[in-house]
């Protein structure tokens, strides 16, 4: 298997103290402490949390699939801290490789997908970074005779949020975007696309599975503030959010979901949405961060007004046949500055989920981290 860069188990005593969360009953969970699990991106922002929170809760059999430029500071920082007697196996490879993906799955009873391509301006890099991947995996799953569930990690961004009034609640129940091409965002493209191919191999071949769907996760790692709040162009930081509630989750919340999602009996087939409680306003959180991370100049753009611009700007994108992108248009405005509410109800109902890091005290780390990084964009 030439494309594995490195794999190395750990298994040795000697483990420094970590806190250690009391664990649940397992026979309310899918899988033992000693099955297999398989997370991928697992050097990752939220990856690495995921690893951590499942050694927490005593599972002790992980392994944990990176590519081969990633960091890893995060999972070594993980292995010299696991618990007595936990095994885990990191595996540097690339998930185009088909015998990757079915060293990486075999005799796995549990996947955690989350790797897909971040950052990818194009859409034919996006969907081979994400859905050619993720099809690897699934094809690599289906010989994997033990493999009880798989659970997607995808994103708010696959919402439309076109056919609702202001105001009005977004949940699962809300539908997913028909055309993300239209909308101009690869990652948008991506994330759908994902989200179609575990759901027909879960009709097709019976996969079992589950969908998380994030909305701003942010925490220690990830400073920059989220385009749902404004954009920094032009010379200028707008702010483009307005009054509007911003989705938010801190990282060990949106992980804590994540591991239940793949735990807990009887969800498969469902999807879930994460954010935590007390979600403050794109106005109440610039306001916050100007004051407890960095202070900087913006303009405040009106919904009416920022509504226009995407209108005109994708008119004139579309004379141009395409000379100017479409990166501001009126289904991005619909998914991420139109005033809409949001619940994790599904979540704490059916996963019994809570977020154990409350919204004051995730911002207070994260604005701490942003002093660190002095930057806000």
């Amino acid at each position: 298997m030439n494309s594995l860069g490195a794999s190395y188990v750990n298994d040795a005593s000697g483990s420094v103290p970590r806190q250690v969360s009391t664990p649940e009953p397992q026979d309310s969970f899918l899988i033992s402490p000693d099955d297999r699990i398989l997370i991928t991106g697992a050097a990752g922002f939220i990856g690495s949390r995921v690893v951590a929170n499942l050694l927490d809760r005593g599972f002790r059999n992980l392994v944990c699939f990176a590519r081969p430029s990633s960091e890893l500071a995060r999972i070594d920082a993980i292995v010299e801290g696991r618990p007595l007697g936990a095994r885990i196996e990191v595996l540097k490879g690339n998930l185009l490789s088909r015998e990757d993906c079915e060293a990486a799955c075999k005799d796995v009873a549990l996947i955690f997908h989350l790797a897909a391509g971040i950052g990818e301006k194009s859409f034919p890099d996006a969907f081979l970074n994400s859905v050619v991947t993720t099809r690897n995996v699934l094809d690599a799953s289906l010989r994997c005779a033990r493999l009880r569930r798989f659970v997607l990690v995808s994103s708010f961004a696959v919402y439309s949020n076109c056919q609702k009034p202001q105001g009005r609640l977004l949940d699962e129940s809300c539908p997913i975007e028909e055309h993300p091409e239209i909308r101009g965002e690869a990652y948008c493209f991506a994330k759908i696309k994902q989200e179609q191919i575990v759901t027909e191999y879960g009709k097709s071949f019976g996969i079992p599975y589950v969908l998380v769907r994030p909305g701003s996760v942010y925490g220690l790692g990830k400073t920059e503030i989220t385009g749902r709040v404004g954009i920094g162009t032009f010379g200028s930081y707008l702010h483009l959010g307005g009054s509007n509630t911003i989705p938010f989750t801190y990282v060990d919340n949106c992980a804590e979901a994540i591991v239940l999602a793949g735990l807990v009996k009887g969800v498969d087939g469902e999807a879930f949405n994460v954010v935590d409680d007390d979600l403050p306003s794109s106005h109440q959180f610039l306001r916050q961060y100007k004051k407890n991370a960095k202070h900087f100049k913006s303009i405040y753009v009106p919904h009416l007004i920022s509504y226009a611009f995407c209108y005109l700007w994708e008119r004139y994108s579309r004379w141009s046949e395409g000379q100017l992108p479409p990166v501001f248009n009126r289904k991005r405005w619909h998914a991420e500055w139109k005033k809409t509410r949001y619940s994790n109800e599904k979540l704490k109902a059916r996963l019994g989920w809570t977020p154990k890091v409350p919204t004051a005290e995730g911002l207070r780390r994260y604005f701490e981290a942003c002093r660190r990084d002095g930057r806000y964009a």
